[in-house]
């Protein structure tokens, strides 16, 4: 039997990777988050648990049935670094080895460590203090908040696993007091358990590659054994070796606590690229199919281009191999493309070339000027700002020297508004005005973000000892050395991440106060209390909802709700701003929602802008669908782009576009256009599906319709018949934007 070529090999592998997808729906039922690849432990060794992602949401997921390990605390909780970098070590230990003869590389994870650990947050260090507040406005806090920052995988490929322990073992010497002894136990637990995993990979793949069954592949699978016999101990060597350092690496993350920071690929994986280029050992379709198999076994986010310190260009020819790998899988995968001024502009038309002929929302873009530029506002160097890589759904953070608990906290504007609305009608009704209401909300919003810095210096102060960054402190500068956590003063720079949510929600919520009770004095405030109380039930309530909704909506252009909706993003800028925690920490404004958007809907009743009680809110900074008839792309644009935080942490804009627009390479060069413009004025990343409204709506009616269909649902992407009912409804409603 003939050896197969590299397409069909990568046939090979989309079809296991369905197959194990379809396996997931089933068992796991929906997941409204990123598309994990983790492959359910086997039938007799699995049950099904309800846990908290890393990123908040709650989720099923599949744990060894066998494997139930239980902390020394009385709780039962796994604190602390000795004893969590214990027991992970032993959950690498539970996995049988997995090696696919068609992939070039070895490996998969089959749970999550977060699943085992409960209760998540030790319950001696209580916030009891912070909780009446936090639940007033509904915060997602950030305390217990796991990773959301990037490692620096240099420091992985210069050292190796052995290195990386010798490394330990060095420091250990050095710092002798309780909390970086502690610090290290973990670590070095950490580090054996990849290597016993490692090893017992390298010794399947061996076995395998005597089968009959895989003859075809036999020369494949002793590679891989070769190459993971000597990734125990050593660093990569080639282009292969390093993809597969690297999937070892995040796949560890993953099992971990569900990171999924990876930064520029084409930057750390480029030495190995260009040295094998130069001596002839590597063509461009062997390092395209290795990334292929690094992509389709981990989805994590990587920048492509982009640049370097001096501001300089980076892209180079494996930034555009990153995207023929992603191109020739179709499935999802985490991509972000660069646009700037000195960025190779053919980096972007290929990606929206990409976008066009595949459908699957991949790749995005990245504003690197507004972001780098936002970076150095907080007082750093515009160098740092360009070191920055992206690393999550909306994110950055320096490799290796940034904590940030990126896109893990967020303040609910419409949480907010609902406190700021019935503190106002509990005044005498003299008092009660739009104006009125505004200064309600400014004075909330503010405390909502000085309750967020208190729950901010809590999670600082405590995270160490409940549930450190183990696997990220080993590839950051400052752990190792200084034997302390990134979350307790590891790494050399802290800037935590703020996001508002539901700005749409809000503007559109004053705008209809203002025009329907104010000025044409259409409504009471009272009966609109009443209106919202009741849900808007009953035919004059739903009469008042369709008025309400009615007027000029945020995103409509020169609208009052365009200038309430800069009043309420401008104002949340600045109270994140105008001081650090009371710890000292800075903050760093941004405007996303992520999944959340359907979770934090189930926080907040009926708004005036016509939203029912616990619909989704409005996605970060965009208006909500159907805020014109016309849903003009450049009115998006520029509504989102007005209110930009600016400070680094972004504001992303989730744009749909029908595949038609596109017909021609005049229609492509349009859409080139609409990016860079949004960038110029002022935008920081894009997220945009070009979907076919016809196969969406089968899908969304019969996801086994389309079981291999891919959206862009925010920040991430994912198989459409993973998602619930509820998020499927959020992609349809963009798409049908012009009834709404």
């Amino acid at each position: 039997m003939r050896e197969p070529t590299y397409a069909e090999r990568i046939d090979m592998l989309r079809r296991t990777k369905m197959r194990h997808t379809q396996e997931k729906q089933r068992v796991l039922g929906p997941l409204d988050m990123d598309d994990l690849p983790v492959i359910l432990p086997p039938e007799d060794r699995r049950s099904v648990v309800r846990i908290v992602s890393g990123s908040g949401l709650a989720m099923s997921d599949a744990v060894f049935s066998d494997f139930r390990p239980k902390g020394r605390h009385p709780s039962g909780g796994i604190f602390g670094a000795r004893e969590c970098g214990e027991t992970f070590r032993e959950l690498m230990a539970a996995h049988p080895p997995y090696v696919d003869p068609a992939s070039s590389l070895a490996g998969a994870y089959m749970t999550h460590f977060i699943s085992l650990r409960d209760p998540a947050w030790n319950p001696d260090f209580d916030y009891a203090h912070l909780r009446r507040e936090q639940e007033l406005y509904r915060l997602h806090h950030g305390i217990g908040a796991v990773q959301h920052f990037c490692q620096d995988m240099t420091i992985g490929f210069t050292l190796g696993w052995g290195g990386i322990r010798e490394k330990i073992c060095r420091y250990r010497a050095l710092n002798t007091d309780d909390e970086a002894q502690e610090l290290y136990d973990g670590l070095e637990a950490v580090v054996c358990g990849f290597q016993d995993w490692i090893d017992r990979h390298a010794r399947e793949a061996a076995r395998m590659a005597e089968e009959p069954a895989h003859a075809h592949l036999g020369e494949n699978l002793r590679e891989i054994a070769r190459i993971n016999g000597r990734l125990v101990t050593e660093p990569p060597r080639t282009f292969r070796e390093a993809c597969q350092w690297t999937l070892w690496y995040q796949l560890g993350g993953k099992m971990y606590n569900m990171g999924g920071s990876l930064g520029r690929i084409d930057q750390f994986l480029r030495p190995f690229y260009e040295r094998e280029k130069s001596a002839g050992t590597l063509t461009d379709e062997e390092a395209t199919f290795h990334l292929a198999c690094l992509f389709i076994a981990d989805t994590s986010y990587t920048q492509l281009g982009g640049p370097d310190a001096a501001g300089g260009d980076t892209t180079n020819p494996l930034s555009f191999l990153v995207l023929e790998a992603a191109h020739r899988l179709r499935v999802p995968v985490n991509v972000g493309v660069s646009v700037g001024r000195n960025v190779d502009p053919r980096l972007l038309r290929r990606g929206v070339e990409i976008l066009f002929e595949d459908r699957t929302g991949i790749p995005k873009f990245l504003g690197v000027d507004r972001t780098s530029e936002g970076f150095a506002r907080n007082g750093y160097p515009i160098a740092l700002g360009r070191e920055r890589a992206y690393s999550g759904c909306h994110w950055c953070a320096i490799p290796g020297r940034e904590y940030t608990v990126n896109d893990c906290v967020k303040v609910n504007f419409a949480a907010v508004f609902d406190v700021a609305l019935r503190a106002m009608m509990a005044e005498p009704a003299e008092a009660r005005s739009t104006q009125a209401l505004w200064t309600h909300f400014a004075r909330h919003l503010r405390r909502s973000v000085e309750v967020v810095a208190l729950s901010l210096d809590y999670h600082m102060d405590h995270m160490y000892r409940v549930f450190p960054e183990l696997h990220l402190d080993l590839l950051c500068s400052g752990p190792i050395e200084k034997g302390r956590d990134a979350t307790h003063g590891g790494v050399e720079f802290y800037n935590l991440c703020v996001d508002g949510a539901g700005l749409a929600t809000v503007a559109d919520s004053f705008a209809a106060i203002e025009q329907r009770i104010e000025r044409e004095r259409h409504m009471t405030w009272e009966r609109l209390l009443d209106l919202i109380d009741g849900n808007w039930r009953g035919e004059e309530g739903e009469r008042a909802r369709l008025m309400m909704k009615s007027v000029p909506r945020y995103g409509s252009g020169s609208s009052r709700a365009d200038a309430w909706g800069l009043a309420v993003a401008g104002a949340f800028t600045s109270f994140v701003k105008e001081k650090k925690t009371p710890a000292g920490f800075t903050m760093i404004p941004g405007l996303f929602s992520w999944a959340a958007t359907i979770v934090m809907g189930k926080d907040v009743g009926a708004t005036p802008n016509g939203r029912r009680a616990f619909d989704p809110i409005s996605h970060g900074p965009n208006p909500d669908p159907g805020f014109r008839r016309d849903s003009a792309p450049t009115a998006l644009a520029l509504a989102v782009a007005a209110v930009q935080p600016g400070y680094g942490n972004t504001a992303p804009m989730q744009i749909e576009l029908d595949p038609g627009i596109a017909r021609g390479s005049g229609d492509l060069d349009r859409v080139v256009a609409l990016i860079r413009t949004h960038f110029e004025q002022g935008g920081t990343q894009i997220n945009m599906n070009i979907l076919d409204r016809r196969a969406v709506m089968e899908a969304h009616r019969d996801p086994s319709t389309h079981p291999d269909l891919v959206v862009r649902v925010t920040g991430f992407s994912a198989y459409f018949a993973s998602l619930s009912p509820a998020m499927r409804q959020i992609v349809v409603d963009r798409i049908l934007c012009e009834d709404a």
